[in-house]
């Protein structure tokens, strides 16, 4: 049995035991097989994670969700108890009184990043398995102490970074791996554009009584409740608070943060950095000067790392290829994004990796490989270390845009070297009565 602080929970691989009654007609393997879940955070990507859960019913029985918003909650609780043909799945506003009255196996969270250190450090303490949303986390504080807890409690975790269990971004970061470009100089990483120089300015309104804001906001400092979209929004199912909250500092560092735990993963992925980080880091980056944005909506930051390795990321218009990754060789480049991939010489695309070669972690599907994990207790595709060094790198350039220095960067103790006000930024501070 795992131990945690008054709490005795049995190991993932053998779940808590539910009645065959609740699962319903789906329920066609033994319960005692089957892994309970809860969905933490209920809209947009979490609900796209409970429905591929869902689809996992050999090995995933649903039995709860949570959500700020009454809406999504009862929106995704009809979701479960239509697959189950039931009405058992159970629904919580607050993630405490969840982890706390409903033993689970696993929890799948998907926050505002804010939210990530204190739901992974609760949930962990409760010895409970994760599957978390990217970006790992708001600051490099939170981040090393969401890796501590989650190593402390023997926790398996999975990040949403599933770029790494997809065969083509797979296949690029062998070849690079193995030579077929040559050494590597230097990398560019394009993120999406920023929402632009001016951003919303709305009136204080009411808040409607599905939603607990309060909640919403936790550890972040008060303010009053708003409508977040920019002017030019059209998309409703990206809108308002649940969206919109990126391109506010308090919650989240905008596209840059938004994206790197996707495309600098890769490119650590292929050069073996995902352990460690840069030594040296200079930004530059444009931002809002109207309404209650304030994360760059322009960026670029160069990056250089102790073999000399050096990587730009840039918001997309700033770069040759665009949104992607691309790696330069003294043989030549290689570029890849969700869309496409090509390189200066299209027969290295073809180009076999032997057998005696470097192989890297062979995951088909990001979903299975964590419940796989999850029952095995191995090391997941997306690890936490490994979210943890992708994300920083985003967070080490947010830091040094803000303090409009080149700044040196000590990636084994995670501190800054001789400067103080850049090592201020590596954790904030939580609003009462919240702490971590």
């Amino acid at each position: 049995m795992r131990k945690t602080a008054g709490l005795t929970v049995g190991l993932a691989g053998f779940p808590y035991i539910i009645p065959s009654s609740a699962l319903g007609k789906a329920g066609t393997t033994a319960p005692s097989n089957r892994l309970t879940l809860a969905q933490i955070g209920c809209g947009g990507m979490g609900g796209n994670n409970l429905k591929s859960f869902l689809e996992r019913e050999k090995d995933i029985q649903v039995i709860a969700v949570c959500d700020v918003d009454n809406r999504h909650a009862h929106d995704k609780k009809r979701l479960v108890d239509t697959k189950y043909e039931n009405n058992d799945c159970k629904i919580y506003r607050d993630f405490r009184e969840l982890i706390a009255s409903t033993p689970v196996d696993i929890v799948s969270h998907a926050l505002p990043d804010h939210w990530h250190a204190l739901v992974t450090v609760a949930c962990a303490r409760k010895g409970i398995d994760m599957y978390g949303e990217k970006p790992f986390s708001r600051t490099i504080g939170e981040g090393r102490a969401m890796c501590r807890t989650l190593n402390r409690y023997g926790i398996v975790w999975q990040t949403g970074s599933w770029q790494r269990s997809e065969g083509a971004f797979r296949r690029v970061a062998e070849l690079v791996r193995n030579g077929r470009i040559g050494k590597i100089s230097h990398v560019e990483v394009g993120l999406p554009d920023g929402e632009g120089p001016v951003g919303p300015k709305p009136d204080i309104v009411p808040c409607p009584d599905y939603f607990d804001y309060d909640l919403w906001l936790g550890p972040a400092p008060w303010r009053p409740y708003q409508n977040f979209d920019p002017p030019t929004a059209s998309n409703q199912d990206r809108s308002g608070v649940h969206y919109y909250w990126r391109h506010i500092s308090d919650y989240s560092g905008g596209k840059l943060t938004d994206w790197i735990g996707h495309h600098v993963d890769i490119a650590h992925w292929a050069l073996g950095f995902d352990h460690t980080g840069p030594v040296e880091i200079e930004g530059k980056g444009d931002y809002p000067v109207e309404g209650i944005y304030d994360v760059p909506y322009t960026y670029d930051i160069q990056c250089t790392y102790a073999d000399g390795t050096r990587i730009r990321i840039a918001n997309k218009s700033k770069l040759p290829h665009g949104q992607g990754i691309c790696w330069y060789g003294d043989k030549g480049w290689i570029f890849i994004n969700r869309r496409i991939t090509k390189a200066s010489d299209a027969g290295v695309l073809r180009e076999k990796i032997g057998p005696d070669e470097a192989q890297l972690y062979r995951s088909q599907d990001h979903y299975d490989n964590f419940i796989d994990c999850v029952k095995s207790r191995g090391v997941t595709a997306a690890p936490a270390e490994t979210a943890h060094r992708s994300i920083s790198v985003g967070l080490l350039g947010e830091i040094a845009m803000l303090t409009g220095r080149k700044l040196n960067w000590h990636p084994d103790t995670e501190t800054f070297i001789k400067n103080d006000q850049a090592n201020r930024y590596l954790m904030r501070s939580y609003r009462s009565p919240w702490h971590l």
